[in-house]
């Protein structure tokens, strides 16, 4: 196979033994036996005896608790100073300062040294039983020569390199050689279409891309390399294409394009990596958001790597030996997290999804699961509920045994999907965690938090877990719920909004280049506080339960989707005078797009064909998941007097809640309202009529 290059000897490994109690042995589940045995620095936390106790440690001993695990978690070229200097209220944070590391030394060399040929990276191809097995000496290799050869073709410290790959090694390298020589990564889901990913490459600024020839998913041919070369046409300051072969299929190539393999093979085995800050930038992740413009999400080096390996470690009981199943594609921020950095970090062994879960068959999951022996298996609700659909066979004909840990993450979860889950694919043995970042119940594509944040693991032996429920903060996070005035609400059976009161490690830091937006979003509408966008309700037990967004975003199969973008393409159409994009309740997806429609005067179009062309502008634009499940046209859309758009009358028409529109009395125009539940009944009725 090309991507595993032949080896050859690395003489010189970066490595600097930690003096922390962490070192000494590997942290075992706690069940009931010494703290210490889970959480080696427990040792310095005075009055810690139990789960209660390192939390409240987390929150009130901040300095202590992060300060503790900062120090043995990671391999530090200097060690850092002072563990935070963090004002919500005046828009700053910063974590470990003093502190000089390199990532990728983290995730790699200290591995290799100990451990040079233990499996790293399990690669499950698209091709049903083709898994490749990358061991961490071979890891390192392969991103030392790809860490070189950026340097040769030009890329300095700082620079931007976008990634459009699909899950594979040669991705998780790319990203492991910029943190090397201390270039910025931004990955962008290989899924999104040429104008997406060029309006993502010139906002970053970035001059080098990194690609594939062809991407395989679900049997299909994706010409990946094609959409690269019609987003670098409108991108004057890409200067460079790196075009690996994921594929034996020969693609054009321009004066741009470098055929990465050949280049990497003229490399030396050894790359020297960079001493960077611990707030140094190490990567942008795009997201959606609410004004129609996505926004690159800037995290930094230290803070995020150590939340992201503690998260990783103890939400999931993450052992050494263990196989770590993460599905998420590495596009979004649960790949970075948990397929690469925190597993890596951990000296894990993290697998990579190339495919499907229906591709050969619904089986191909616990097929996977049976053959590499998958330890914790984390995945999207959209996916469960789409298996569920198959029934249990499909489940059943799989020895699942080595599960222990089943996780949830991109969306809500229903009852009936969390049930069947625990119950079928988890013999009713292994604990669902239902992890929350922020936007939606949970959320795996943004990347605001950098982490799980709220879970129903970790927690003391033998503690309950209820469906549906995020349930307990992670170490150091402190939610606080607030009503729309801002007042703190403290009792319990409450719901408001959902804030986080401190700054953590793996947060974001800023919006890249525009640090006013970051302030607009997330700490100006309630000042001091971390704003999530999400509301939440705090059961009489003190347990979390998300109940939405309070934005106008949606959550389509996990991808973050803000209703503005939607709109702004929608618009763009010949026909179109006026949209409206309102999320629904969808059976697999989660949530779909209904878009109301204002025809421009004049204009003679069927609604049918009106929906096919607005889906496919927006597959187009954005991507083939964001297309609209529905397209009413109508003839106004209800309007306060003031005109904005009353999208909460909307959802309730969508959601055929027609009885409980509330209060009208600042509606312009009721008869627009009764043409709406009108078109919406005969639209329902021609659907189910096909």
């Amino acid at each position: 196979m090309a991507w595993l290059l032949p080896r050859a000897c690395c003489l010189k490994v970066f490595y600097q033994p930690s003096r922390g109690p962490f070192s000494s042995g590997i942290a075992r589940a706690w069940s009931g036996g010494p703290l210490t045995a889970y959480m080696p620095e427990a040792v310095a936390f005075a009055g810690s005896r139990d789960h209660p106790g390192l939390y409240t440690v987390s929150v009130e001993q901040v300095d202590e608790f992060w300060g503790a695990l900062g120090r043995n978690r990671l391999m530090w070229i200097n060690p850092f100073h002072s563990v935070k200097d963090c004002n919500l209220q005046q828009g700053w944070v910063s974590w470990f300062l003093g502190g000089q590391l390199n990532v990728a030394v983290n995730c790699l060399d200290r591995h290799v040294h100990t451990a040079p040929n233990k499996v790293a990276l399990i690669w499950e191809k698209d091709e049903p039983g083709k898994e490749v097995r990358v061991t961490y000496r071979e890891l390192l290799e392969l991103t030392s020569r790809l860490g070189n050869t950026l340097k040769r073709q030009g890329v300095k410290r700082g620079d931007r390199v976008t990634i459009y790959m699909p899950p594979c090694p040669l991705a998780v390298a790319s990203m492991l050689a910029c943190a090397r020589i201390g270039a910025i990564h931004t990955v962008v889901f290989a899924g999104f279409s040429s104008e997406a990913l060029a309006d993502r490459i010139r906002d970053a600024q970035s001059e080098t891309v990194i690609t594939v020839n062809q991407g395989l998913r679900g049997g299909k041919v994706i010409e990946l390399k094609q959409t690269v070369d019609q987003a670098v046409r409108v991108c004057p300051l890409v200067k460079r294409v790196l075009v690996s072969m994921r594929t034996e299929q020969k693609v054009p190539m321009s004066e741009l394009d470098v055929p990465l393999e050949e280049e990497m093979m003229k490399e030396d085995v050894c790359c020297e990596p960079a001493v960077m800050e611990s707030e140094d930038l190490l990567f942008l992740l795009y997201t959606s958001g609410s004004t129609g413009k996505p926004k690159g999400l800037v995290h930094s080096q230290a803070g995020y790597l150590l939340y992201a390996a503690i998260t990783h470690k103890y939400v999931f009981d993450y052992h050494d030996g263990d196989v770590f199943g993460c599905v998420a594609d590495i596009g979004w921020i649960t790949g970075h997290s948990y397929v690469v950095y925190g597993p890596l970090c951990n000296g894990g062994t993290t697998v990579l999804f190339e495919s499907t879960p229906v591709y050969p068959n619904p089986g191909r999951y616990w097929e996977t699961v049976e053959r590499l022996r998958i330890n914790q298996f984390y995945g999207a609700p959209t996916a469960i509920r789409l298996l569920l659909r198959y029934g249990d066979e499909w489940v059943k004909r799989y020895d699942r045994s080595s599960l222990k840990i089943l996780g949830s993450v991109g969306e809500p979860i229903n009852t009936e999907a969390w049930e069947w889950y625990f119950n079928v694919v988890g013999d009713a043995r292994c604990p669902v965690v239902d992890t929350w970042w922020q936007t939606g119940v949970t959320i795996t594509f943004t990347s605001e938090t950098g982490g799980i944040c709220i879970s129903p693991r970790p927690s003391s032996p033998g503690d309950e877990i209820l469906p549906g429920m995020a349930m307990r903060p992670f170490f150091g996070i402190s939610p606080a719920l607030l009503d729309d005035k801002g007042n703190i609400l403290t009792q319990n059976n409450v719901s408001g909004a959902l804030c986080i009161s401190q700054a953590w490690p793996g947060m974001a830091r800023t919006i890249y280049n525009d640090h006013k937006r970051f302030l607009e979003t997330y700490l100006m509408p309630y000042p001091g506080f971390f704003f999530t966008g999400d509301g939440a309700y705090r059961s009489s037990q003190g347990y979390y339960q998300l109940t939405g967004r309070l934005d106008d975003v949606i959550n389509v199969s996990g991808h973050r989707l803000g209703t503005a973008e939607l709109e702004d393409i929608v618009n763009q159409h010949r026909a179109v005078a006026e949209s409206a994009v309102i999320g629904f309740p969808h059976e697999i997806k989660g949530e779909g797009a209904y878009v109301f429609i204002v025809l421009k005067k004049g204009t003679d179009v069927s609604q049918e064909r009106l929906s096919n062309e607005l889906k496919e502008l927006v597959s187009k634009k954005i991507a083939k998941y964001a297309s609209p499940e529905y397209v009413q046209v109508t003839k106004r859309l209800p309007k306060t007097r003031s005109g904005k758009i009353m999208r909460r009358v909307l959802k309730k028409i969508v959601e055929d809640k027609a009885d409980e529109l509330g209060d009208l009395t600042t509606l312009d125009d009721h008869e627009a309202v009764e043409e709406i539940i009108e078109g919406h009944k005969r639209l329902l009725q021609e659907e189910q009529g096909q």
